[in-house]
């Protein structure tokens, strides 16, 4: 195998190659009667409910209105739901409809548009959503273009689009403004305000850019504004809710895990695997020491004053769900599932998790009792089962299923839960449904999905920087569950400093597992068609060759072949060397 190749593979098997020490070995859903395959097929018929109505009733509005039967433009009329839903139909393994949609944004879609879009929502949705979708065109079978993935039409737009929004970054502190005009830029009287959350989760997408079109901008200005973050941080180590991108001077000192801050953390995380970088794990890490210190209590979490600790909100808010499935990344799962059974016991009480939810009164907060079904809970139960394999990871995924069906199913979708005592609904689907709820709760229910490769199976394609692995596994999910390949990043560039061995990391790798079939595919012109089975993988199989197991001489918390001091296991864990 080519010294390209193994540039590109050798960060990825590594990491791939860990296992958490005691894992459960079955499904874990037998012990209690779980369905796992009923369930699956339940939730692919939930897409496809509301997939189609969206496409009858509302494209190309970007959203769905299911009580009208009729669709809405929400955040910048992009047919926002058909990019969102795009990869969900390669994960359910619908490759035509994958090809097809794929023309019709290539022909339909155009950013030089009068419109005020919000920049957070258009990079996590659109760009998020675009570039995904280029990096998984080639496995549902799309004839790419010579030079893919550095090269591409759904690149090429996932740049126009974010070229848009680097205007918003054009501030003295290099953190953006919430609003962007498309064709003009930011507006004269555009509010210097903007939260946390709206500053700090470009890393994912916008680093992903820059690796792949060999522009650095992108990935520069994501790193100012985390870093314009962390420096205006309280002296006790807390960020504040909203800040003046102008003045950096904080607006709202409520400090948090959830709602205007959320996906801050979640992409220093995120960022640190995606990119090896300990300089974002140890910013993570130092914002976790706080968040414990003064939020955290009897494993939920409050709000707190910034700069005293003194708790400002006794209460939990839905957006916060989403950190159990972050505390799993970085194999912190015994807090994780415990945090995670204290907002499943709200989703118990209500079938569904409230806006917000007054922990000492045990019930929802005035004006704060909808559910507009939301995907972070689920979320972190995915994550958390691949760690764990606990069998009330599923049982939540079944009440999910349950509960979205008998409240919110109507004839043409899915509609938001206005109230969860009454069950009174809104008239909007929003087009996470399709981007989040729907492929979490897909890929909790199906073990086998290519998402949860475990490194054992990979593409090697030509680019011309020589070649390069994809498909390989170990996906970082954007904040809009859009799975970016870690291993395209290095396609498209040389790195003089990668300098692994292709026969240590597959002694190293194959160390750690049993004897199986490897399995080479080399990419062919038309890529690979993704279904409920790949109709190439018996043909594959003739290039793959036997490999041994020999005793590893390595812990299985640390990886030799790199320095980086946080490790992403096979299950989706990061693993810290003094753990």
């Amino acid at each position: 195998m080519a010294a390209s190749v193994v540039r590109s593979l050798g960060c990825l098997l590594c990491l791939l190659a860990l296992r958490l020490p005691g894992l459960p070995a079955g499904p874990g859903a037998a012990a209690r009667g779980l369905d796992v395959a009923s369930y699956r097929e339940r939730v692919r018929a939930m897409f496809y409910h509301a997939y189609e109505h969206y496409l009858e009733s509302a494209f190309p509005y970007d959203e769905l209105r299911p009580l009208t039967c009729d669709g809405q433009d929400t955040w910048g009329s992009f047919s926002l739901t058909l990019i969102d839903a795009l990869d969900t139909l390669l994960i359910l393994g619908n490759v035509s409809e994958f090809q097809r949609v794929v023309g019709v944004l290539q022909e339909g879609v155009d950013f030089d548009i009068d419109v005020n879009a919000s920049v957070f929502e258009t990079n996590i949705r659109v760009v998020g959503g675009l570039l995904s979708a280029h990096l998984l065109s080639k496995k549902a079978g799309v004839e790419v273009e010579v030079g893919w993935p550095c090269s591409g039409p759904l690149l090429r737009m996932a740049e126009e689009a974010a070229r848009k929004l680097l205007l918003a970054f054009q501030t003295p502190t290099g953190m953006p403004y919430g609003t962007v005009n498309l064709l003009h830029g930011v507006n004269p009287g555009e509010t210097p305000v903007t939260c946390t959350a709206g500053i700090g989760t470009f890393i994912v997408e916008f680093a992903t850019l820059s690796h792949l079109t060999g522009d650095p901008v992108f990935e520069d200005v994501a790193r100012k504004a985390l870093k314009a973050l962390w420096e205006n941080r309280s002296d006790i180590g807390l960020v504040g809710n909203h800040i003046d991108v102008i003045t950096a001077k904080w607006v709202a000192q409520d400090a948090g895990i959830g709602a205007g801050v959320d996906s801050y953390f979640e992409y220093l995380v995120k960022g640190a695997i995606l990119l090896q970088d300990e300089e974002l794990m140890s910013m993570f890490l130092e914002y976790n020491k706080a968040i414990k210190n003064y939020t955290k209590f009897d494993d939920w979490y409050l709000w707190v004053q910034m700069y005293k600790g003194t708790v400002s909100m006794p209460v939990f808010q839905s957006l916060e769900a989403y950190w159990p499935g972050l505390q799993s990344l970085i194999g912190d799962v015994d807090n994780a599932m415990r945090t995670f059974l204290n907002y499943y016991t709200v989703w118990k009480q209500f079938g569904g998790l409230p806006e917000f939810y007054n922990i000492p009164q045990g019930y929802t907060v005035d004006k704060r009792e909808g559910y507009p079904l939301r995907p972070e809970l689920i979320e972190s139960a995915m994550y958390l089962y691949r760690a764990t394999r606990d069998p009330t990871l599923l049982e939540l995924g079944r009440d999910a299923v349950e509960s979205i069906e008998k409240i919110s199913k109507v004839d043409c979708g899915f509609a938001t839960i206005k109230d969860l005592r009454d069950h009174r609904l809104d008239n909007r689907m929003e087009s996470f449904f399709l981007a989040e709820t729907i492929k979490y709760l897909y890929l909790l229910f199906d073990p086998d999905n290519f998402i949860h490769n475990d490194g054992s199976d990979f593409d090697v394609v030509i680019t011309p920087y020589g070649e390069c692995v994809l498909n390989a596994g170990g996906y970082i999910f954007n904040t809009e569950a859009h799975p970016i390949d870690p291993a395209a990043l290095h396609c498209c560039r040389k790195r003089k400093e990668e300098q692994w061995e292709v026969e240590d990391l597959m002694r190293e790798f194959y160390s750690l597992k049993k004897p199986k079939k490897f399995t080479l595919k080399r990419a062919s012109t038309h890529g690979e068609g993704e279904g409920a089975k790949d109709p190439e993988d018996a043909s594959s199989e003739k290039g793959g060759e036997k490999r041994n197991s020999k005793k590893s001489t390595h812990s299985l918390l640390s990886c030799p072949s790199q320095s980086f001091n946080s490790k992403l296991a096979v299950l989706g864990q990061v693993f810290l060397d003094n753990t």
